[in-house]
């Protein structure tokens, strides 16, 4: 797999920017000049707002857009609880319904499933909070095999952060089309809707939902004003519509975790022109900027921060999206993977491709998982701390053709059934096979023979 998905060709279009101001016409001159809503819409199109905010939400977190469509929103039948029972069980995060343990987990592949489209194919693994007060976070597996038919989808608590692990999605949402790789991340935020189709055959990967406020870039203090990843490398799509007179449509609703579905007569993606700042993006993980030591030590994971889910606490994350792409390492003296440590926050990783340099001995695989609960001990294990104990300290790159990454949180996050037994995936001996293993290397000096 590439660093970088720069020349694989892209049959959409799309803006750039970070939480940009922007605006896309299908049909030149949909877009009213000077009026967002005035009395008539050209093209006789019907105006309506998206809000992502309150209204009165400060201007520089104010996220609104206005789309200019065919039909309303609105124009749908009563939503309908669908198999309430067996996909609210699959999806709860309320407490009681969630495995807390301070075990580390590790899971083995999550298995391709073809049988389903993507609206079925969603599982929650972990997750804390609750989606009906705007708070935590919950963490999702996603495996599909089928493509969505005449159907839209959105989910009312939170935004989707989908990290594909493998195959092509490919997106249409309401404000135009997106094609998502392994390698590629994209946002979809709350209640847009979308329709997922597989261009290329099965797709599975992880899904970060955020329930509380959106993604942000990370503040990047005395690093400057660079580096990581920077504004103008994320896409938004470009207004795309479909004219279709009478289509019968399914709507999709996810909403407190439970899937709801209503009819309507019309196509959900008939947006002819749109401006604002709330809309779906991507984002390729190649172009993200890595910075480092370039002496001794190395800095916290989260130097390699993407996009980020603040609390209220500054500095405190309700979801923070880490990666560990290709990078060198230069620093002397120094033990160079990540340290043993027990972290206040929760530690979510998935790993895309390749190897992750901490966990040598195999059992943290593509499409596999590992979770490491609040102030659960863990650390590289006995293999790669051996190796890097008696490593030659020249600049050494690694990661070559591996992606990990990290949902990191500060809520102590329960284990589905589904994530902890159902799927049949937890390997039991994790804990024995990493760190049992370690040895005594202590020589006390006030120790007589």
């Amino acid at each position: 797999m590439p660093v970088t998905n720069f020349n694989y060709p892209d049959p959409y279009k799309y803006q750039t920017g970070f939480n940009s101001h922007h605006e896309s016409e299908a049909v030149e001159g949909a877009l009213p000049i000077g009026q967002n809503s005035p009395q008539k819409a050209p093209y006789g199109l019907y105006t309506e707002k998206l809000s992502g905010t309150a209204f009165t939400a400060p201007r520089h977190e104010n996220k609104q857009t206005w789309v200019y469509r065919i039909l309303p929103a609105a124009a749908h039948e009563n939503f309908i609880a669908e198999d309430a029972d067996s996909y609210h069980t699959s999806m709860t995060t309320e407490t009681h319904k969630l495995h807390h343990i301070p075990n580390q987990l590790r899971w083995n592949p999550f298995d391709l499933d073809e049988k389903v489209d993507w609206v079925h194919g969603l599982h929650l693994i972990a997750g804390s909070g609750d989606p009906t007060l705007k708070q935590g976070l919950g963490i999702l597996m996603y495996a599909a095999g089928k493509d969505m038919g005449k159907e839209a989808f959105y989910s009312a608590d939170g935004d989707f952060l989908i990290v594909p692990q493998h195959g092509v999605l490919d997106i249409q949402t309401e404000l135009g089309r997106i094609i998502l790789r392994p390698n590629e991340i994209c946002v979809i935020p709350r209640g847009v809707r979308y329709r997922v189709t597989l261009p290329d055959g099965p797709v599975r990967g992880y899904i970060c939902e955020l329930y509380q406020g959106h993604y942000e870039l990370p503040e990047l203090g005395p690093i400057g004003s660079n580096c990581l990843a920077n504004p103008r490398d994320f896409q938004a799509p470009v207004a795309a519509f479909d004219d279709e007179e009478e289509s019968e449509y399914k709507l999709y609703s996810k909403f407190n975790n439970t899937l709801f579905a209503a009819r309507q007569n019309h196509t959900p993606f008939d947006v002819v022109a749109w401006h604002g700042n709330y809309y779906p993006f991507k984002y390729d993980l190649g172009r993200f900027n890595t910075i480092g030591s370039i002496s001794f030590d190395h800095p916290d994971p989260s130097i390699f921060t993407v996009l980020t889910g603040p609390s209220d606490h500054v500095g405190t994350a309700i979801a923070d999206f880490v990666i560990f792409p290709p990078r060198w390492l230069v620093a002397e003296g120094t033990f160079r993977p990540p340290w043993y440590h027990r972290n206040t926050m929760s530690e979510f990783m998935g790993l895309i491709s390749g190897d992750y340099d901490a966990k040598v001995g195999g059992g943290f695989k593509p499409a596999g998982a590992s979770l490491h609960n609040v102030m659960s001990a863990h650390g590289p294990d006995s293999g790669a701390f051996e190796g890097a104990s008696n490593a030659e300290l020249k600049p050494q790159k690694v990661g070559d053709g591996s992606m990990a990454f990290m949902f990191e949180s500060t809520l102590m996050v329960g284990v589905s059934e589904w994530g902890l037994k159902t799927c049949e995936k937890v390997q039991p001996e994790y804990n024995e096979h990493s760190w049992k293993p370690l040895k005594r290397h202590f020589v006390n000096p006030n120790k007589t023979a």
